[in-house]
């Protein structure tokens, strides 16, 4: 990439990069860094996607802790494992000190939706402006980003920060439930959080983004109580949870259609042990996403009023509950002048562009980084990609000079204006 539309330097070096220190490198010569980095970045992605680490494979996401804690190391970082508070799986903290005023933590994490054995139907291949692989987008772009920016700086001699703190947890696919709270606690103390989850690929979005709000997720779960009978002999004694349960599903599928801030769609159930046994209980489980705690009240209001409105199987009992998980994330006024700023960054980058997307029902640790309302909040600075959960997950190789140089240049920037 030749990358930068060029200003005209005559003794006026100072505004390439506007409120630098003396010390602090050149727009020019990050660029140029990020111009080199970029075979390392597609090796570290196909080393990570090479190591299958789904949530639920704990060996492989052990072995993609062990990844990111040798490459911090490399980066002169001080390294920490913490459980997780399901006890699972290791989080990983590095941690770096400078002589600046900004305590900064940029957060992605390690696992995958994937099962293990994918690479077997879903191999890591190059093919044009793409590289495929399970992960490879969300989020071992997001990881890679951090791992060559934060190599692209310690190059650079950059210190101008008090703390950079980075954190790869393990269990995102799954909700967090193990690392939230550790997350919610170390975003806490920021000044700054950067999550580098991915970027919709150009080809869906029609340029490069990044996120400004974000679904909270939670599950509604409806429970049915009938009775139990003989299937055969004594069907009539029964009160069928079973059918009361799909007729109950089937009248409050719609319930949030009409709201533009919350969302339900029931994914699991089940009901009955015996094939000749009227089911005396069935049960049901939904995603949902909501916007606010407000959206949540009346989420579960609409369904209690749907379930109510009519009964199948008479004498049967049904009830509703939301189980509450990932807080949303809302960028807010601070959040805003950040994405504000990666704008300014993109706009010397010839022909890219930066979209702020206002928001999307995904869930993502935003919004536990977010959760104190102390740190400004920044999402979607990984890799620009698409087919993530699904196949034929792919990132876009000419985001990868682009995204490095915004989260370096970024990150410099902010160490100057909290040091004033």
């Amino acid at each position: 990439m030749k990358g930068m539309k060029r200003f005209l330097f005559i003794g006026l070096a100072s505004l390439v990069f506007m409120g630098c220190s003396d010390s602090s490198p050149s727009a020019d010569s990050l660029l140029e860094a990020a111009e080199k980095q970029e075979a390392g970045v597609i090796q570290s992605l196909e080393d990570m996607v090479l190591i299958e680490s789904g949530s639920d494979d704990l060996p492989g996401v052990a072995r993609m802790a062990d990844y990111v804690e040798k490459r911090l190391r490399k980066l002169d970082a001080k390294v920490s494992r913490i459980k997780t508070t399901t006890g699972t799986a290791d989080i990983i903290k590095g941690t770096l000190s400078g002589n600046g005023a900004l305590r900064i933590m940029l957060i992605a994490h390690t696992d995958t939706v994937y099962a293990k054995g994918i690479l077997e139907s879903e191999p890591l291949y190059r093919e044009g402006n793409r590289l495929y692989g399970p992960g490879v987008a969300d989020d071992k772009g997001g990881i890679a980003v951090i791992l060559h920016a934060l190599d692209i700086l310690r190059k650079q001699g950059w210190q101008n920060y008090e703390q950079i703190t980075v954190l790869f947890n393990p269990d995102e696919e799954i909700g967090s439930t193990g690392s939230g709270e550790i997350i919610a606690d170390e975003g806490a103390s920021q000044d700054v959080v950067l999550s580098f989850e991915p970027s919709p690929a150009r080809a869906m979005l029609g340029a490069d983004g990044v996120l400004l709000g974000a679904a909270g997720t939670g599950q509604a779960v409806m429970t049915v109580e009938g009775r139990a009978a003989h299937a055969g002999s004594a069907p009539d004694q029964g009160r069928n949870a079973l059918l009361e349960l799909s007729h109950q599903l089937l009248q409050t599928e719609k319930v949030a259609d009409d709201m533009d801030d919350a969302q339900l769609n029931w994914t699991t159930a089940h009901a009955g042990l015996k094939r000749n046994q009227i089911p005396a209980d069935a049960q049901a489980s939904g995603d949902v996403r909501i916007f606010s705690e407000e959206a949540g009240e009346r989420l579960l209001a609409a369904l209690n009023e749907k379930v109510s409105e009519s009964q199948l199987v008479p004498d049967t009992q049904v009830s509703v509950r939301l189980e509450p998980g990932r807080p949303p994330y809302m960028a807010g006024e601070k959040g805003i002048a950040l994405a504000r700023k990666a704008q300014a960054i993109y706009d010397e980058l010839d022909g890219r562009k930066l979209i702020l997307i206002p928001r999307t029902f995904g869930g993502t640790d935003a919004g536990y980084a977010g959760r104190s309302g102390n740190p400004a909040v920044l999402e979607s600075l990984g890799l620009a990609g698409w087919g993530y959960h699904a196949k034929n997950e792919y990132i876009e190789i000419d985001s990868i000079v682009p995204r490095l140089y915004l989260a370096s240049r970024l990150m410099m920037e902010l160490g100057d204006e909290y040091a004033q």
